[in-house]
């Protein structure tokens, strides 16, 4: 969905007075100029390359002049920090969060482990890697249920927009869940079912976060078909929540944007078990969706801020941190 995204963000910065060049990435590895004007984007057109340490961007023997990078790439090589550190090698300015806040949102796990050692409550979990799984599968489940119970999540560890994720309901969809998983990343974590509402959180720099917005859903969870494919889900904002709710998860998604080193723009994810544990966090996205149904354009915009303002400071704020020693 990197494509609509694009789309929206071009938009954004041609409506704020900017000059938008797009870039594809094939997935062969190819970059090429995109016509902007074509909708949706295409990772074809004039080849391109990009020289490393200079950071000069060539299409023949023409040189592309830039000022700044705003990277709306989604999962691995565009989103973990692959991508942010071929940038930093170059010294070219770019939105969003670093090489680490990167790496370390786009790892669950890890991103839970840093959650719940500052205090912030997350869903009980395990995280399971393929070659101990491939040792004692039987064993790797037995732990996976007495932590989890059902229905459990299963998920790749380094993914996002719920790719690969499944629900498991009994033990042989635990094993088919990993064994799914395990398609796409080397480690699997399986998580609680938590019965709650889903709210999530805009955070941009300072940190300062939008108010709060809640994914309704019709389909029994947030699978990828639902956030992009059907009409089963819609984003409502500014959530229903009390005074005191809205300033505890603000609260809750600003420290989580400076627990990662966040910088930028980031959208945080929690649940909300009303009669419960309160606010649970789910993931950190370190650069969200921006399609027209996505919740960060949508958040932003309702605390006051047009989108292409929001993206005209970004690209601001790269600059600006480009600028200083």
């Amino acid at each position: 969905m990197s494509c609509v995204s694009a789309v929206a963000v071009v938009d954004a910065l041609q409506a704020a007075g900017h000059r938008a060049i797009g870039l594809g990435i094939a997935q062969s590895g190819e970059w090429f100029i995109a016509d902007v004007e074509r909708r949706p984007l295409r990772a074809e057109g004039r080849r391109v390359e990009l020289a490393i340490p200079s950071g000069t961007l060539s299409a023949g023997e023409d040189v592309v002049a830039f000022d700044v990078v705003f990277p709306v790439l989604h999962g691995p090589f565009g989103e973990d920090g692959t991508i942010q550190g071929m940038f930093e090698v170059a010294g070219i300015p770019y939105v969003g969060p670093g090489v680490k806040a990167s790496a370390v949102a786009m790892d669950k796990d890890m991103t839970k482990r840093l959650a719940s050692h500052a205090g912030i409550a997350v869903a009980q979990s395990i995280t399971v890697g393929i070659e101990e799984f491939a040792a004692d599968p039987q064993g790797v489940v037995d732990r996976v249920v007495a932590v989890t119970g059902y229905p459990a999540f299963v998920k790749p560890v380094e993914l996002g927009s719920s790719v690969g994720i499944s629900k498991a309901n009994d033990r042989a969809a635990v094993v088919q869940g990993i064994k799914t998983a395990f398609s796409y990343c080397d480690r699997v974590i399986v998580e609680e079912f938590i019965r709650g509402r889903e709210i999530e959180v805009a955070v941009t720099e300072g940190p300062t976060a939008a108010s709060p917005g809640e994914v309704v859903l019709e389909a029994e969870w947030y699978s990828y078909d639902a956030k992009y494919k059907d009409d089963t889900s819609q984003f409502v904002t500014p959530a229903v929540l009390s005074p005191s709710q809205t300033y505890e998860v603000q609260g809750l998604a600003e420290r989580m944007f400076e627990i990662l080193g966040c910088r930028g723009l980031a959208r945080v994810d929690f649940f909300l078990e009303e009669t419960g544990r309160g606010f649970i966090l789910n993931e950190v996205n370190t650069m969200p969706g921006c399609t027209p149904i996505s919740g960060f354009p949508m958040m932003v915009e309702a605390a006051g801020t047009p989108f292409a303002q929001v993206c005209s400071d970004l690209v601001d704020q790269a600059m600006r941190g480009a600028a200083t020693p």
